[in-house]
């Protein structure tokens, strides 16, 4: 009796092996199974419409630098934008065909929450709204034109939002995968790490706001400093290029104790002379050359050796 329950029991055993390593095993592929990604079953587009544009370039001005309602392909909603000096001079080299400009509009503003008559957007609001809209207009043009290629570029609040997108699209959360990105080019990030990109002239020791504040989670509401990003820039490591130039709070801050003060500092922090100087060689030069004069010759160069694919 006792024998015959030990064989059972011995039998139900490898039983319950026989299951698991069946379950465990990779699925043999094929159209439909589980197992497979739909970039590996699906055929590679050899060809797209005769509109879409080989190279698409996404803008997100800084805080105070746009407006909801402002033209994606005219901006105007402050003419002294510190990315127009960069996307302007990108439309007038190259045909619509060749490089789409698209500088995207929202609220970009930041309530200081130290100041009670402060009545503008908060930070939190005015992200989601550039996030949301970006990741928008990416996955459009995406969905539409399949062999085009994207420059992401973006200062301060939109180097965030920019540096956000671009890390999850490197860390293959999407919207796109990472082979379509050509180069993500980020100015004064408020989420910087030394180290996470790649660096061209001043290279500060200090990290982003948000980083240095990033302890802090969301302890000040409306205002949510989420620290360093997960899985950093991943394949788009190599492709992304971070500029900083020192003493600027919002990319190069110390480590912060009390966060009321830090924020105070850092809402003060986006009109000091500093970040405001970015497009003169006064605070960041490279050989010579501004922050924004750099950005548009390697956002130009990007465009010149972009794959010119074919189209319907």
């Amino acid at each position: 009796m006792l024998l015959g329950v030990a064989v059972l029991a011995i039998i139900a055993i490898i039983l319950v092996i026989v299951l698991i390593i069946g379950l465990l095993r990779p699925s043999p592929g094929g159209p439909g199974l589980p197992g497979q990604s739909p970039s590996s079953s699906a055929p590679r587009a050899t060809a797209q419409p005769a509109d879409c544009p080989d190279v698409q370039v996404v803008v997100i001005p800084g805080t105070w630098e746009s407006s909801a309602t402002d033209d994606p392909y005219s901006p105007s909603a402050n003419p002294n934008s510190l990315m127009l000096k960069i996307s302007k001079p990108l439309q007038d080299a190259f045909p619509d065909s060749r490089a789409d400009v698209y500088t995207v509009p929202y609220v970009a503003q930041f309530r200081n929450p130290t100041n009670p008559a402060d009545r503008t957007t908060d930070y939190n609001t005015s992200r989601a709204q550039g996030s949301q809209r970006a990741r928008a207009e990416i996955q459009r043009v995406a969905g539409r034109c399949p062999l085009t290629g994207f420059v992401l570029m973006g200062f301060s609040q939109g180097a965030v939002i920019t540096g956000d997108i671009a890390s999850d699209i490197g860390n293959g959360r999407g919207p796109i995968s990472a082979d379509q990105v050509l180069g993500v080019g980020l100015i004064a990030d408020g989420r910087r790490q030394p180290g996470e990109a790649q660096s061209v002239g001043p290279n500060p020791n200090g990290v982003g706001a948000e980083v240095a504040l990033g302890g802090f989670g969301g302890i000040v509401p409306g205002i949510a400093m989420t620290g360093a990003r997960s899985g950093g820039f991943g394949d788009l490591k190599d492709k992304t290029w971070s500029l900083c130039a020192p003493g600027d709070l919002i990319c190069d801050s110390p480590t912060i104790v009390n966060p009321i003060e830090g924020l105070s500092k850092i809402a003060g922090a986006l009109n000091n002379p500093v970040h405001a100087m970015y497009a003169t060689t006064r605070y960041w030069d490279d050989d010579g050359a501004s922050a924004t004069r750099w950005m548009f010759g390697w956002a130009r160069s990007l465009i010149t050796d972009a794959p010119r694919p074919k189209h319907n």
